[in-house]
């Protein structure tokens, strides 16, 4: 229901809001841990794994994430967050294109891993250049997916992906990306002391885009996985939202290039 999905996100935003803001840098590392061990929890299940092995996974995903952040190694970040570009770039496209299947063993775990991991370590590098920047940030996906499913809603008719996610069309998706042109343009006029010289208007709309369209293909990835594990969401631990999977799919195909950018503009 309507009031259920957005009672939940506002209690989401809220946590979210009351980590970003007031935890300490450790802190933050272990929050960043913690929605990296749910979400490798949750991907195991997609594998259909017994639950001792879920557990264990999810465990294991932690301690790497958290063990990622500790370091603090400019090439770590860098080759994480690289590959996880191309995953995303070069690999997933065809994924989506010839339905590849996950299949349950040592690769399908070891993909679940390049999917959360570098997520979850771009969530705490990016706070480190700026809690506001990580937020807006995350807030294209959230506008791309809100516009879009109120789009898709009201004018939806021709299907984007029916095989994959029978829900979304290509209204929604125009009106997703509408939706974040409008966003964008909002944070780049009020931050614009804050934003480097050498980002014009031109280049942040196009940067803009190209999260925008990483981030629907974030979205049918996972929505191809779920499909083929046979269940409607990855679980139940968010009502009216499903799991954190759901939640941060359009995140683990953005974050960490936006990530990357950071590291190599930023300097």
């Amino acid at each position: 229901m309507l009031w259920q999905r957005t009672l939940t996100a506002l209690l989401m935003l809220a946590v979210l809001g009351a980590a970003l803001f007031a935890l300490p840098l450790t802190g933050w590392w272990l929050f960043c841990a913690a929605l990296a061990s749910l979400a490798a929890w949750e991907w195991a299940g997609l594998l259909r794994l017994p639950q001792a092995s879920r557990l264990s996974y999810a465990s294991g995903a932690a301690v790497a994430a958290f063990s990622c952040c500790f370091i603090s190694s400019p090439l770590v970040d860098g080759v994480l967050f690289g590959l996880s570009g191309v995953f995303w770039i070069m690999v997933v496209p065809s994924w989506l294109r010839d339905r590849w299947k996950l299949g349950q063993g040592l690769l399908g775990l070891a993909l679940g891993l390049l999917v959360i991991i570098p997520a979850a370590l771009a969530v705490a590098r990016l706070r480190q250049h700026s809690p506001w920047f990580l937020l807006s940030v995350m807030a294209i996906a959230w506008v791309a997916d809100i516009c879009a499913y109120f789009g898709g809603r009201s004018f939806g008719r021709h299907k984007l992906a029916p095989t994959i996610s029978p829900g979304k069309s290509w209204e929604g998706v125009w009106t997703g990306v509408l939706g974040v042109l409008l966003y964008a343009s909002l944070v780049f006029a009020l931050a614009l002391p804050q934003i480097p010289a050498r980002l014009s208007w031109p280049l942040s709309l196009v940067l803009v885009l190209a999260l925008t369209a990483l981030s629907v293909v974030g979205d049918l990835f996972e929505s191809m996985l779920k499909r083929q594990a046979g269940i409607k969401d990855s679980s139940n631990l968010l009502p009216g939202h499903g799991g954190v999977l759901d939640r941060i799919d359009s995140l683990t195909s953005t974050l960490p290039l936006v990530a990357l950018w950071a590291q190599v503009w930023m300097v």
